[in-house]
């Protein structure tokens, strides 16, 4: 069903299959030893194979946001009427138990063409469908998939009519989080903005566009244009989601920098901070996640100055960021930073030094330790003395690899 059969026609990896049933009930697969799954509506593990097995089922709305349904999972319902009720028509082809392929509303059609196309109006009975399109159209990207212009209509529509506020937060996240994962998430919030949903769902991203920088420093001048950019660089560096959460959230402030500082954005840095703060306690950000982002949006500024810096300041941010402690967030820390720097127009591929500088110089504190010191008295004494000499040792670092500093 579904996404198995839609990802073996695009000869992708087929991650899991489920099943649709036809013509039975709940009690008869509990007779068989089908294991009940799901609170909404009926869906079964198979007693083996442990694969969904879901009865066919309609639904009708009778209430707002994607709650709002009742279901019909009688023995009437045909596989029409189920594949009718999915969200695209690439989603909504199934093959029975002899292989045969069975695409009612031109699923296949629309693989070959690569568009994203709703199944039927009843899409728009259902805003979770808002951010599913959006995530496909991230995912299928690299295949060069695009929404349908009746798919964005109908979209922007139910912007309109208040449904994208019904989303729920746990929801929206689950979603984004996904989207993140996939190799152009870039994509998940420009189909989220064309429709009109990012300014319900991220208000914070969607204030962004339209806020100028500095051309010297930024020559696609506007800031959500680049926050965009830096995102795609993120998924080219790393597969890992707090990173790119990272560069996502990383200029937040700059949407409340005052009219009369633009485009400099003097203090945008813990703007930022507190802007995010506000984002994660609306939705279920990860404590991870929100970590690294608040790092990140604190400091990039400085790491971007990395070859101006004295020791003792390169031994202050590498505390801030607790390094020490965990180096290997400080490894993702950099990412995020060479990703915002990297995300401007006709410096993608440029060099960034600054990380293996800034590497180096955690490498060579780690290298000095309390042990080292022998002889100096525990207490105060001996931090100071470990303090110093951990600065030393970042000295001798940014000497050898010091770097020509792009702006």
């Amino acid at each position: 069903m579904g996404g198995a059969v839609r990802d073996t026609l695009l000869e992708r990896p087929v991650r899991e299959r489920d099943w649709v049933v036809v013509g039975s009930s709940a009690e008869q697969l509990l007779r068989r030893g089908y294991k009940p799954v799901g609170k909404d509506f009926p869906v079964f593990l198979h007693p083996v194979t442990a694969e969904q097995y879901a009865l066919a089922r309609t639904e009708r709305k009778v209430g707002p946001g994607y709650h709002g349904f009742s279901f019909d999972t009688s023995e009437e319902v045909t596989l029409e009427e189920d594949l009718g009720r999915r969200d695209l028509t690439i989603n909504a082809m199934a093959r029975d138990s002899e292989g045969v392929l069975i695409d009612p509303y031109g699923g296949r059609r629309d693989l070959e063409e690569r568009i994203l196309r709703h199944v039927s109006e009843a899409f728009a009975e259902d805003p979770l469908r808002i951010l599913r399109v959006a995530r496909f159209a991230a995912r299928f990207k690299e295949l060069g998939f695009t929404v349908a212009p009746e798919t964005m209509e109908l979209m922007r529509g139910m912007v309109t009519a208040g449904e994208a506020s019904a989303l729920k937060p746990d929801r929206v996240w689950q979603e984004t989080e996904k989207a993140l994962a996939e190799l152009n998430p870039e994509v998940y919030f420009e189909v989220l903005r064309e429709c009109g949903a990012l300014a319900i769902v991220f208000p914070e991203i969607e204030a962004l566009f339209g806020v100028p920088q500095p051309a010297k420093w930024h020559p696609e001048i506007d800031t959500g244009v680049h926050t965009l950019m830096a995102l795609q660089v993120a998924a080219c560096l790393s597969q890992n989601v707090a990173v790119r959460f990272a560069v996502l959230t990383h200029d937040l402030g700059k949407a409340q920098t005052p009219k009369e500082s633009l485009p400099r954005h003097r203090g945008h840095e813990e703007r930022s901070v507190a802007i995010l703060q506000q984002l994660c306690s609306r939705l279920p950000v990860p404590r991870r996640h929100r970590q690294l982002a608040e790092a990140v949006a604190r400091h990039h500024g400085i790491v971007h100055r990395a070859d101006e810096l004295k020791p003792s300041t390169v031994y202050r941010l590498i505390e801030a960021v607790d390094a020490m402690r965990r180096p290997e967030r400080f490894q993702e820390f950099l990412l995020a930073c060479e990703a915002d720097a990297r995300g401007r127009s006709g410096l993608e591929d440029r060099p960034y030094p600054q990380a293996e500088l800034l590497r180096a110089a955690l490498a060579a504190a780690l290298g000095v330790r309390g042990e080292d010191l022998r002889g100096t008295p525990p207490g105060p004494a001996l931090g100071k003395r470990l303090r110093e000499r951990r600065i030393e040792a970042i000295r001798g670092a940014l000497a050898a690899g010091s770097v020509s500093q792009p702006p």
